[in-house]
């Protein structure tokens, strides 16, 4: 499924999309009764360093204003990927 396929599954539903984060989207997940965005954990730091923060600031940003927000049943989630092959 590519990127757009998931924002287009995800406009159907409540699901949260965190705007300019778009490049760490990486799928969807679902719960009883709720849909919602899946993000990759490293990208997200990596696009809040980018932005200029930190490590420690992003890491501080992300504990905080990301994942401790829950915006409803549509609240994204954050993945930590593990390398293939290990």
């Amino acid at each position: 499924m590519t990127k757009e396929e998931v924002l287009d599954v995800l406009a159907d539903t409540e699901a949260s999309v965190m705007e300019g984060f778009e490049e760490a989207l990486i799928d969807y997940g679902e719960r009883f009764n709720a849909t919602f965005a899946v993000y990759d954990r490293a990208k997200v730091i990596e696009i809040l360093e980018r932005e200029g923060c930190t490590n420690e600031d992003a890491e501080e940003h992300f504990g905080f204003n990301i994942v401790g927000a829950w915006v409803g049943d549509g609240t994204p989630a954050f993945v930590t990927l593990i390398e293939r092959g290990e």
